[in-house]
């Protein structure tokens, strides 16, 4: 049985961003090479305002904050990695 990693992306996925599907892609490229499965979930900027959005971080194994800004809500990516960084999550920008 293969290991399912949870990957949490603070961002504002747009299919049309150069950027976004490679993102999804490396990760199941990377996942797929440690012989592990990869679930992502995009989480948009605007829906870090809000407090119970911000706990739904602790059920990832690691955070992304994704390329591609200007994002929707700055102030959402900002607190959405404050929190990832105090809950000790594994964590990426780029």
């Amino acid at each position: 049985m293969k290991r399912i990693v949870n990957v949490g992306i603070l961002g504002d996925f747009d299919p049309n961003k150069t950027s976004h599907p490679p993102t999804n892609e490396a990760i199941h490229h990377a996942a797929t090479y440690l012989s592990a499965e990869a679930k992502i979930t995009w989480l948009p900027t605007i829906s870090l305002l809000d407090e119970k959005n911000l706990k739904r971080l602790s059920q990832f194994d690691c955070i992304w904050a994704s390329s591609g800004s200007p994002y929707r809500s700055m102030e959402g990516a900002i607190k959405g990695i404050q929190v990832a960084r105090q809950m000790d999550k594994p964590f990426i920008g780029t």
